[in-house]
């Protein structure tokens, strides 16, 4: 099975997401700066979900670079990738709306842990068709970004309900350590 269609699918709805993102945040009524302040919390979280939809655009695209073939269990991985990443509007404009409140903060959490499992569930897939000795598998490794992403969104989730700022910038440096180039698949490819 090819992966272009894959690739091409896959980038269309991250494309979709980001507009549903875009389109949920409201014009202010008023032409000061003032009419902007009460969109603070949603623009922030428009953001920090704008990054983390990159980050997945980008490193999907990377993982599929470095893969060959692709089988139905690979599609309906990424699928299960897509479902998460595509409740993260629903999340974003839920936690912006209110003002970075304790549940949907940890919903916001949620959804972030769901995407992140379901990435290595995805990732998994892929190496099972390729092999263990795949450019992929190579590449990963120990996948020690990945475990460290889940284990902080553990901590975050419950911290919501406590702490939700504190929770909020957990997110935050989950996001910042992918931001840093991730050279692992280039390296092997190279």
């Amino acid at each position: 099975m090819q992966k272009n269609r894959l690739e091409a699918f896959s980038d269309g709805v991250l494309a979709i997401i980001i507009t549903i993102m875009v389109l949920e945040i409201k014009v202010p009524h008023g032409e000061s700066f003032a009419a902007l302040k009460p969109l603070l919390p949603v623009l922030m979280c428009y953001v920090l979900s704008f990054i983390y939809v990159g980050i997945y655009w980008n490193n999907h695209h990377h993982m599929l670079h470095a893969t060959r073939k692709v089988s139905s269990r690979v599609l309906w991985a990424n699928l299960h990738l897509l479902f998460w990443l595509s409740l993260l509007p629903f999340a974003t404009g839920w936690m912006g709306e209110n003002h970075f409140a304790q549940l949907p903060v940890a919903i916001y959490g949620g959804v972030l842990l769901m995407a992140a499992i379901a990435y290595w569930i995805l990732v998994r897939a892929i190496i099972l068709v390729d092999g263990p000795d795949s450019v992929l598998a190579k590449a990963i490794g120990a996948d020690r970004k990945g475990n460290w992403s889940v284990l902080l969104y553990l901590l975050a989730i419950p911290l919501a309900f406590y702490q939700e700022l504190l929770a909020g910038a957990i997110y935050i440096i989950v996001a910042i350590i992918w931001l840093i180039p991730d050279q692992r698949i280039e390296r092997v490819l190279d």
